[in-house]
């Protein structure tokens, strides 16, 4: 009477009807045109109109490398983002922006070094698992954006911000809008998508050399977008590129990580068909509890085989470093840096 035993019948069971398969160029774009039109669906479709950014800066700090802007914009009629913009110092021409997604935990202030207490951190003063990426990036001479997921931080419900540190409302809005049709990534995927028009609209971005970067459940926006949004040039995924079948379907993970339907359409690795021939970079620790390093193995495999199909084998890259589930960073900003 156990229902895991008959859902892992059932899962191993599943064949992905839009799994990757090689083929010529031209069944090769005609797979990837329906399986982002499949893909796209399953989260709950995309808004069909977008509505205006009306960003607007609230604060700007001048720190001695950097400035950092606290942003808002709208990613729906009357439902904001917040987020933080960060320049590197001296003023640079225009170049490259990272997108970047913050995983579970107190939100994106941990990844811009701001503590729940509002202290101001310095690069490397970090021990937690996000490890100040978004610093990382404008230490590296990047544009930032770096934004609030819906339902950590400053964007969660009076009941969760009430508990404080990192409580979240993430179980019960997922749950909510999977009732209505909608899912939670779907909802992300938008804001990150609006999150690439405010970096193409400012004039000190390069619109052409957009790229997306996230851990954990930031790891899963990064990727889902970089499918979903050609403008994203590059992207970086880090404690999360696996196999559904090993580690959302295999370990307790938060709501927020199911799609109905999903597995039905393909496993995680065909992602990076959807990527290619753009380039994509995963990472993972060889600790990592959540999403065990042999599956990590297996989807790197996966993706390879799907970019060598492409044409393009040097635009995929992957590292495995000695650590948990964490950013790690090394081996990604070297990629980053020879094609964004």
């Amino acid at each position: 009477m156990d229902p895991q035993v008959e859902l892992r019948r059932r899962i191993a069971e599943v064949k992905p009807t839009l799994g990757f398969k090689p083929g010529s160029p031209d069944v090769l774009a005609k797979w990837q045109k329906q399986l982002r039109a499949r893909l796209a669906a399953a989260i709950g479709g995309l808004a069909e109109r977008k509505c205006p950014l009306s960003a607007e800066v609230h604060e700007t700090r001048e720190f001695r490398t950097y400035r950092r802007e606290t942003v808002r914009f709208q990613s729906r009629p009357g439902f904001e983002v917040f987020g933080y913009y960060l320049a590197p110092k001296p003023e640079i021409p225009p170049g490259p922006a990272i997108l970047c997604l913050p995983g579970h935990g107190t939100g994106v202030d941990n990844v811009v070094g701001l503590t729940d207490k509002g202290k101001q951190r310095e690069v490397g003063e970090n021990g937690e698992y996000q490890a100040d990426f978004a610093l990382q990036c404008v230490s590296k001479g990047y544009r930032v954006l770096a934004i609030e997921q819906v339902s950590f931080g400053h964007r969660r419900d009076a009941q969760a911000a009430r508990s404080g540190g990192g409580a979240s409302s993430c179980n019960r809005d997922s749950m909510a809008l999977l009732m209505l049709g909608d899912t939670m990534t779907g909802w992300r995927v938008w804001d990150a998508m609006r999150g690439l028009d405010y970096l193409a609209a400012r004039k000190d971005v390069d619109p052409a050399r957009l790229a997306t970067m996230g851990i954990s459940g930031g790891g899963l926006t990064s990727l889902f977008t970089a499918a979903l949004d050609t403008r994203v040039k590059a992207a970086v995924v880090s404690g999360y590129f696996n196999t559904w079948r090993e580690s959302i379907l295999a370990v307790d993970h938060c709501v927020d990580n199911y799609i109905p339907g999903l597995m039905k359409i393909c496993e995680m690795p065909d992602l990076a068909g959807l990527v290619a021939p753009r380039a994509l970079f995963c990472e993972a620790g060889t600790k990592d509890n959540i999403f065990p390093l042999p599956a990590f193995e297996r989807a790197v495999v996966t993706a390879r085989t799907i970019y060598s199909a492409f044409g393009v084998q040097g635009k995929f890259g992957s590292e495995i470093f000695e650590g948990e589930h964490e950013f790690h960073g090394k081996g990604a900003f070297e990629f980053l840096a020879a094609r964004l």
